[in-house]
């Protein structure tokens, strides 16, 4: 079985920080990040469209989902809490929502026409923000699960929810990283505790990434602490409900983001202080670069994994 082979860095003309990734095929990217900056590719790379989201350059979009190559949304973690949509390949940007002074939004994720946003917790309940219409309208859920006062999600790469088809996940980082389940996209929730390091505004748990409708792998660990390998991944083989850590040679580090590759069978992982990838179900970690990226995605069309990162970083994996 090949092994990743490192990461193929791309020129993108920006400094940003780029937490927000959304391939859409191996040709097809958008990105968005610190400054207002919103990037696209429609040739895998080689060049890319960029600008300022509405004027909007002290907002970090954190977030984005690239529908297609016209199409994106972009969520901003706050002051202000806002969600964009284009429909013109960046060109013009329009606000499909404004949060409240109390809002700072995590992540985002996508299926189909379904869209779901997670925020830190206001008034005692998670922030949950859906759409049914492909981010034209978004309605607060009423739905959403009990919190404590405080308590958040990372918004270090918007992998820390999930979704597929009617099952969605979320994890809490911080006091308390907890596993939120629901089997009917929001309705119902379930809370589930896991092994993964916690106590400390900076641990816990940072992304999701399905291997199997069943099976999940969590990484995280300690931002402050970015070379320690302690409880910084775990798994579970019943859909968030039980979690154990890894038996073999964990992440090389704090991690933000993970995904996983099916025609490989391989799990991704990254951090500050580099890239991992483990062949047998997370269980063992190998380093494979020494390059560090905030978030990591397989694209859409299950063909190329991508990677973005501090000072404009975005690579693709090379094997």
């Amino acid at each position: 079985m090949k092994n990743p082979l490192g990461w193929d860095l791309l020129e993108t003309s920006v400094n940003s920080s780029i937490r927000g990734l959304s391939p859409v095929t191996s040709n097809i990217v958008w990105a968005s990040g610190s400054g207002g900056i919103w990037l696209r590719t429609l040739d895998g790379g080689v060049t890319w469209d960029s600008g300022i989201i509405d004027g909007l350059d002290s907002v970090d979009f954190r977030d984005i989902e690239g529908l297609d190559a016209a199409t994106a949304v972009a969520v901003s973690a706050g002051q202000p809490a806002v969600i964009y949509k284009t429909k013109d390949g960046g060109i013009t940007w329009e606000k499909k929502f404004q949060g409240s002074e109390k809002d700072f939004f995590d992540g985002m994720v996508f299926h189909k026409n379904h869209g779901f946003v997670i925020g830190d917790v206001v008034d005692g309940l998670w922030r949950i923000i859906y759409t049914k219409d492909f981010g034209e309208t978004w309605i607060i859920s009423e739905t959403s699960p009990k919190g404590k006062i405080g308590s958040g999600s990372f918004a270090a790469s918007g992998s820390g929810i999930l979704v597929n088809e009617d099952d969605l996940w979320f994890i809490s980082g911080g006091e308390e990283s907890k596993l939120f389940y629901s089997p009917d996209r929001g309705f119902h929730w379930s809370e589930f505790s896991t092994p993964i390091i916690q106590g400390e505004p900076s641990q816990g748990a940072f992304s999701l990434t399905l291997i199997d409708q069943n099976v999940l792998f969590a990484v995280g660990g300690d931002f402050m602490e970015e070379n320690s390998k302690v409880k910084n991944a775990m798994i579970s083989l019943d859909k968030g409900k039980s979690w154990s850590l890894p038996e073999g040679n964990p992440p090389s580090g704090y991690r933000s983001g993970v995904t996983y590759y099916p025609f490989h069978h391989w799990l991704i992982s990254v951090g500050p202080n580099g890239s991992d990838f483990s062949k047998n179900g997370g269980h063992d970690w190998e380093r494979f670069s020494d390059v560090g990226f905030h978030a990591v995605f397989l694209d859409k069309s299950q063909s190329s994994i991508w990677a973005s990162g501090p000072d404009g970083k975005i690579a693709r994996l090379k094997f």
